[in-house]
């Protein structure tokens, strides 16, 4: 019976199952955004959504699930049918080291499908802290060491890595002070009860054009259009600063090769619309080349920041369960 079953499917026309993929969409799909609601993750999110509801030709609904496993969990159980799919930042490739337990494997459980945006990190300071740049503050943060207080958005959050990168940069070990979002970490800092925040420009540079916070560096490898008076790392003088929090789309493991290419297809041509590019510049965050919103070069990606967090979070000792 069972020579008789196979003999079947190896007669069946080959263009049953690819003509099912043809079809899809053939209904909304569902986009999580690894995030809390109003975050920077949601709000990529959003934006993305919009613009690629028109290509696929379906409803795109976002779903903002905060927590930096629970989104990726929920992916990682869905069905590999294309339907649903997440938006995650940064955090993806640190999870893989960061938490000694997880209900799925980083990347083994995930389809990445292409990077979506970059966003530049500043390193800012309260207001009176040592300068009077970069090179100052870091000799305050090695002279002083645990008596800074270092300020980050969670364990898993773009901030959190990126004063991770500071604290090895300066050879130092701050107390790092954790916030549930970059919102409270600001208001603590311009209340003078943390001293230095790295975080997406995104959410410091109101607060720097206000003179409410001290901006040094930048982590791009130019300096932003919208801060041309800030250096970068680099030219600060401590290159080993460099990263960008990034966001990339995701469907759960498993999912077929056609489906995916179709939902990355339709990410692509999102991100050349002229108003999402407005938008993301509004937002101080880049729109990746169109070689780097593929399922190719996001697969590799994935693997090779992983690779890059594992010794800094390790060295660090910052484990979470």
């Amino acid at each position: 019976m069972i020579r008789f079953i196979l003999a079947a499917l190896l007669l069946a026309p080959p263009a049953i199952i690819p003509k099912a993929w043809a079809e899809y969409p053939e209904r909304s799909i569902t986009l999580i955004a690894s995030g809390a609601a109003g975050g920077p993750t949601d709000t990529i999110t959003r934006i993305v959504a919009d613009a690629m509801a028109p290509h696929l030709g379906q409803a795109v609904a976002v779903e903002a699930i905060g927590g930096s496993v629970v989104g990726p969990g929920r992916l990682a159980l869905a069905r590999p049918d294309g339907y649903t799919l997440m938006i995650n930042n940064i955090g993806m490739a640190a999870s893989a080291t960061l938490f000694r337990r997880l209900p799925y494997q980083v990347p083994e459980s995930f389809a990445p499908l292409g990077l979506v945006s970059e966003a530049a990190m500043t390193v800012v300071t309260r207001s009176g802290f040592p300068g009077p740049d970069m090179a100052g503050v870091m000799a305050t943060l090695r002279a002083r060491g645990d008596a800074i207080n270092m300020t980050s958005a969670g364990i898993s959050s773009a901030s959190n890595l990126c004063a991770l990168l500071v604290q090895h940069a300066a050879g130092a070990r701050a107390t790092v002070v954790v916030f549930r979002g970059t919102a409270p970490a600001i208001t603590e800092m311009m209340a003078g009860r943390v001293d230095i925040l790295c975080d997406q420009a995104t959410n410091t540079v109101p607060y720097i054009r206000e003179n409410r916070v001290a901006a040094w560096a930048v982590s791009s490898p130019e300096r932003l259009p919208g801060l041309p008076h800030v250096p970068t790392t680099a030219e600060a003088g401590f290159p080993s600063i460099a990263m960008s929090t990034w966001h990339g789309l995701y469907a759960p493991a498993g999912t077929p090769e056609a489906i995916q290419e179709r939902i990355s297809t339709a990410l692509r041509a999102a991100l050349r619309e002229e108003r999402l590019r407005r938008r993301f510049a509004e937002l101080l965050t880049d729109v990746p080349d169109q070689s780097r919103a593929t399922t190719t070069y996001h697969r590799a990606f994935l693997r090779e920041e992983v690779d890059r967090w594992r010794p800094i979070i390790q060295a660090a000792g910052q484990f979470a369960d």
